[in-house]
């Protein structure tokens, strides 16, 4: 009887340990989407244990609106990590920084989850690999369409052959500009300036199409990349692009992406057009498909995904503790957004050229 206790108690002791909040930590505050870091701790998915930021007005502001200790900012990266020990970091400052963040956090064996899109360019990406696969340590990229029921749906009609063999992708995504749907200050200056954020609606939309693309095609390597930009609001986005339109062509198939801070409204959705039919992702919960010439299209409605992917949090935590595998073609892994940067950096330099660029 007595063995039989210390196993329930063993077992009970695992469990607890291994759905206990993991550590996490926070690399800058600038970005628009840090906010969800906290929703997150107040679930009690992770435990908040540090904070890096070097804008005092920042720290002032996110430790009023959320109640935060002070003593949980630090104004140094490498001084917050080794007092803080986390498992985890979260990278919430310009898209550039990203590889400073990684080679200070894989070394250390610390996981790192960073904002969309993995890098600025093409090298920086290749670092973070090498960095993530040296240390063994997780790298993800956080897409707030990984989480689409719609997007899923449509993968796996792919992955059942009801659709065909892709021939046409459409991606969609933006909004009416950072400025008009009133980003922080200090975020519309990553978005507007070219060596933070690599680019204007090219890198900040653009990516999506990208990252959804190579995950539809197993990761496979467009043959290239010819790209259109444009300032339609010069007076407001002086320096970087607020239209972009990205044609990937492969052997077999064209993605066609359309990244813009000129929609009407707020977008997220995806068309594929394969040869025996189509499904249309139009938000993140309902598709329209047609799958024979002759049947009518119909609409889906789909339930929202479990959990752990109604939370990019709960995604890192899931894989921080094991719980979740990622496969080497996961929206959110590195290699399908190592190669997400290389579309996007030839996309640059087709819209620069007025050229198509070929990848090697």
């Amino acid at each position: 009887m007595k063995t039989i206790l210390l196993l329930i108690f063993g077992l009970l002791s695992i469990q607890a340990i291994a759905q206990s909040p993991v550590r996490v930590a926070v690399a800058g505050l600038s970005h628009g989407h840090v906010g969800w870091v906290f929703n997150s701790a107040d679930k009690k998915v992770i435990q908040l244990v540090g904070i890096y930021e070097t804008n005092p007005d920042l720290v002032n502001l996110f430790a009023e609106k959320y109640k935060l200790d002070k003593k949980l900012f630090f104004s140094d990266l490498n001084k917050m990590l080794d007092e803080t020990k986390p498992e985890a970091v979260s990278a919430f400052g310009a898209i550039s920084d990203h590889v400073i963040v990684v080679r200070a956090c894989a070394p250390r064996k610390i996981h790192v989850m960073v904002e969309k899109p993995l890098a600025t360019t093409f090298a920086d990406a290749k670092e973070i690999q090498k960095l993530a696969s040296q240390n063994s340590i997780q790298v993800l990229t956080n897409y707030e369409t990984s989480w689409y029921a719609s997007n899923q749906y449509v993968n796996d009609l792919v992955s059942q052959g009801k659709l065909g063999d892709i021939r046409k992708v459409m991606v969609n995504d933006g909004h009416q500009g950072p400025k008009e749907i009133g980003v922080s200050k200090e975020f519309f200056a990553i978005l507007t300036d070219p060596a933070k954020n690599g680019a204007g609606a090219l890198i900040d939309f653009g990516c999506y199409g990208a990252n959804l693309m190579t995950w539809l095609l197993k990761g496979e390597r467009p043959i290239s990349v010819t790209a259109v930009t444009h300032q339609d609001k010069p007076e407001i986005y002086k320096n970087v692009d607020d239209e972009a339109t990205i044609v990937l062509q492969y052997p077999k198939a064209q993605c066609i992406i359309q990244g813009s801070w000129n929609w009407s409204f707020g977008r997220k959705d995806m068309e594929v057009y394969g040869n025996k039919g189509y499904a249309i992702a139009v938000n993140a919960t309902v598709v329209r498909q047609r799958l024979q010439e002759k049947a009518p299209e119909e609409t889906i409605k789909l339930d929202p995904r479990p959990a752990p992917f109604t939370d990019p949090f709960a995604v890192l935590a899931d894989v921080v503790q094991g719980r979740l595998k990622l496969d080497t073609n996961d929206l959110y892994g590195l290699p399908v957004n190592v190669t997400v940067v290389e579309i996007l950096e030839s996309a640059k330099q087709s819209a620069k050229s007025g050229k198509t660029v070929f990848l090697k």
